[in-house]
């Protein structure tokens, strides 16, 4: 009498488990190869044949983030999943959790599988053709747009009319001519733009939802396609503890591919950044009077001395653009009021940091520094517009 409920129970476990078994499972992944760094996309997961009740696990690579478990309509279950770093990323293992027909057991099996996504910079702004666009209408436009002044080329002699500038009549021709003709000039091209990217520890930092180096290499991709619509000559420089990369000034649309090919293989780095190093290379590997452009970050005025003083020195000879991004985060804990003790000391540190990041771009306007101090979605346009701006005056 006492054996009987066990027995029974060990009956009905035998009966749940026999009833519970339904073969080898098939699981089969479905996802874009290639993602963009930022964006969230779509994982199709089938299982056959799927019990009632099942559940996947995943147990995601550093560069993919998404739900930790989700459930099955039918056979098939849809999973976003945010790609969150470069590089290439392999899913090699899945658990499945489902329970028995009686609910006496559950599940557990984990299942090998394969899916590698290679996760790149977004380009989406170069492929979308508005950079084109507003490249093409704002440098040349329906009629083209002719810049005179120090660093203009020769485009055409025209005869000279009352209300040009007398400083443009060309008397030799004149003379042979006999009458007044003036030289019309047209803005350069063929401009080298450096970019140059700070991979050190600094730009690690997450930022809306992303490490600041993977903002930043967006926004350089984008300038440097709107470069080469422009006409310029694009090269790129990277450097943390020490001078990583240079590649000199490249014509056309092979130069970007080839900075997204670079960009995508960036490391994230834990080093400290060595400014002094890593500028005085570029400076000598760009004798040329050219556009910089440095990606790169600092966190108070001490720690930004050298930075200023190096920085100082490449604006004597190029046109030197410094790109930061602010994070709204913090500007948000500025802004709000404290509740208690805390947050009183939260914002006092908070506004001092305000303080001396405004200080330190503040030395950089005096030494001929132009700024671009943006939020992450604002810093790419900001860039743009700078960068035409710069080429509507011709001040390379």
């Amino acid at each position: 009498m006492a054996l009987a409920p066990w027995i029974v129970l060990v009956a009905l476990a035998g009966i749940d488990v026999l009833l519970s078994l339904s073969g080898r499972k098939a699981v089969v992944l479905d996802m874009a190869p290639e993602v963009f760094v930022g964006e969230t996309v779509l994982l199709k997961l089938k299982v056959t044949p799927a019990p009632l009740g099942l559940i996947a696990r995943f147990d995601w690579p550093e560069g993919l983030s998404g739900p930790t478990e989700t459930g099955f309509s039918g056979d098939t279950a849809t999973v976003p999943c945010r790609a969150v770093r470069r590089g290439v990323w392999s899913l090699s293992q899945l658990w499945l959790l489902w329970p028995s027909r009686l609910k006496l057991f559950e599940f557990t099996p984990r299942l090998p599988v394969k899916l590698e996504v290679r996760v790149v910079p977004n380009i989406r702004p170069v492929q979308s053709g508005q950079i084109t666009t507003t490249v093409m209408s704002t440098l040349y436009g329906v009629k083209e747009n002719r810049a005179i002044g120090e660093g203009s080329e020769f485009h055409q002699l025209r005869e000279f009319v009352r209300g040009m500038d007398v400083k443009t009549i060309d008397w030799k021709a004149s003379a042979r001519r006999r009458s007044l003709v003036a030289r019309e000039l047209q803005a350069e091209r063929n401009h080298h733009v450096i970019l140059a990217l700070d991979t050190g520890y600094l730009m690690r930092e997450d930022i809306a939802g992303l490490p600041k180096i993977d903002h930043a290499t967006t926004a350089a991709l984008a300038v440097a396609w709107a470069a080469a619509v422009g006409g310029d000559l694009v090269g790129y420089f990277a450097y943390d503890v020490r001078p990583r990369t240079f590649v000199a000034p490249r014509p056309g649309r092979t130069a970007f591919a080839r900075l997204r090919s670079w960009t995508a293989d960036l490391a994230y780095v834990g080093r400290e950044t060595n400014h002094t190093l890593a500028l005085t290379e570029l400076n000598a590997r760009t004798p040329k009077r050219s556009l910089i452009i440095i990606f790169t970050d600092f966190v108070d005025t001490t720690s930004a001395e050298l930075m200023i003083e190096n920085i100082g020195i490449l604006a004597r000879r190029h046109l030197v653009v410094f790109v930061t991004i602010r994070d709204p985060e913090l500007e948000a804990v500025v802004e709000r009021s404290p509740d208690d003790l805390d947050g009183v000391a939260t914002l006092v540190a908070a506004n001092q940091w305000v303080q001396d990041r405004r200080r330190v771009l503040e030395r950089l306007v005096r030494l001929g520094v132009t700024i671009v101090d943006a939020k992450p979605n604002a810093v790419t346009a900001r860039l743009i517009s700078t960068y035409l701006d710069i080429k509507a005056k011709d001040l390379i």
